[in-house]
């Protein structure tokens, strides 16, 4: 999901004034409460979005075991944070399919209180810690309309509060989508008889199969037969489905050069997400685009957006480097970066997989025999299983 803010504090009236012309003028809109005092452990509570999709930052100083109780009454989420500090109880109109919020001291910690427009839930909620230049951790809520309903329109009046089903739900599926590379007329690398299209879609059922066996997840793939997918529509599908993550599989060829051999993982490069709009659509959020837009504030959201998907990028990247090199050879540098397209998307953390090299004999073999590749896969889908148990102890434990 896409994010950003614009600072409003005592001294940024004119920001403020800014913020109000987009609550009033745009679908989009950003707020942002400062808490003052020494010894405060929340330092801003940010909310952004619209009636599609709306997140809520909590910025802390320090880590925080979040729970969720559903006693807060109708429409109501509750939130408890131990252990931490605050100055003063915070609060402030929502955006989007947030009413309004408050963060008031409870039993030795805080508690935040989310009034929730009609028919909308909790969809995820994770802690990122402090990294790529931010000292703080951010506790981030993501709200999206409850699954069949529509988002409500974009009005004045006021919304009508949810019942209590839009508490989160624990059981929800997390969506993966996996992408096998190429397809159709496009082949990809070959040696002799082997391409590259073949091995990527074997690879993908594979890790399908094993990812539904557990019931934990719901898969979706970009291409289920051997058909051409553009590469925009591979973008488009993820977003679509609302991923949780994004794994394209392929494999790779050194040529006449047998030697090279062993799987490498790639994330998005910073030459990569300067290639973003290609990706974009003229209605996105946090477009820059349009006679309403602000680009300051556009690009804020774009680029914290980015940000946040690029770091959990890298988490399950070196999750799967770790299990991959108990099964087979890596790459030196096994983790690289590069602007492939399918990793284009700001909000959906994204790998790609060179499974190996067909052009080495030893690679070839492995990817070709049903159980060596399956094999691989499981170690691929036991990454996956890590990285959302971490993404859940982080954001419940």
């Amino acid at each position: 999901m896409s994010a950003g803010w614009a600072r409003i504090s005592r001294s940024g009236w004119a920001r403020l004034a800014l913020a109000a012309a987009l609550i009033a003028g745009c679908a989009v809109a950003v707020a942002v409460a400062e808490a003052q005092g020494v010894g405060a452990d929340v330092s801003a509570v940010r909310v952004g979005g619209n009636r599609s999709e709306t997140r809520i930052v909590v910025d802390l100083d320090r880590a925080v075991s979040a729970r969720v109780s559903g006693g807060g009454g109708v429409g109501r989420i509750v939130i408890g944070l131990p252990g931490v500090a605050l100055a003063a109880s915070l609060h402030g109109r929502g955006l989007g399919l947030v009413n309004a919020w408050t963060v008031a001291a409870r039993d030795g910690g805080a508690r935040l209180t989310l009034e929730l427009a009609s028919n909308s839930r909790i969809r995820r909620r994770f802690l990122l810690p402090p990294a790529d230049g931010i000292s703080h951790y951010r506790y981030v809520i993501d709200i999206d309309p409850a699954a069949g309903v529509s988002p409500p329109p974009a009005a004045t009046a006021p919304v009508e509060v949810a019942d209590a089903s839009a508490r989160p739900r624990a059981h929800v599926r997390k969506v993966v989508v996996i992408d096998a590379g190429h397809g159709g007329h496009d082949p990809g690398a070959q040696s002799g008889a082997t391409a590259e299209k073949d091995l990527t879609l074997a690879a993908a059922r594979a890790l399908k199969a094993r990812l539904e066996r557990g019931g934990h997840y719901r898969v979706v793939m970009t291409r289920a037969a051997d058909v051409y997918v553009p590469l925009e529509s591979r973008v488009q599908i993820a977003r679509r489905a609302g991923a949780d993550l994004f794994i394209s599989l392929h494999a790779d060829s050194a040529g006449a050069d047998p030697s090279t051999h062993g799987a490498s993982v790639y994330t998005v490069s910073d030459h990569g997400e300067e290639r973003v709009t290609q990706v974009l659509g003229r209605n996105e959020w946090f477009n820059r685009t349009g006679a309403r837009a602000d680009p300051a504030v556009g690009q804020i959201l774009l680029d914290l957006t980015q940000r946040s998907t690029r770091n959990r990028s890298a988490i399950f990247a070196q999750l799967m480097i770790d299990r991959l090199g108990d099964r087979i050879d890596l790459l030196p540098r096994t983790h690289r970066d590069a602007g492939y397209f399918v990793l284009l998307a700001p909000d959906v953390p994204a790998v790609l997989l060179e499974m190996g090299f067909i052009s080495s004999p030893d690679d070839a073999a492995r990817l070709a025999d049903p159980v060596s590749r399956g094999k691989l896969m499981d170690a691929v889908a036991g990454a996956i299983d890590a990285y959302f148990t971490a993404q859940s102890r982080l954001a419940a434990r």
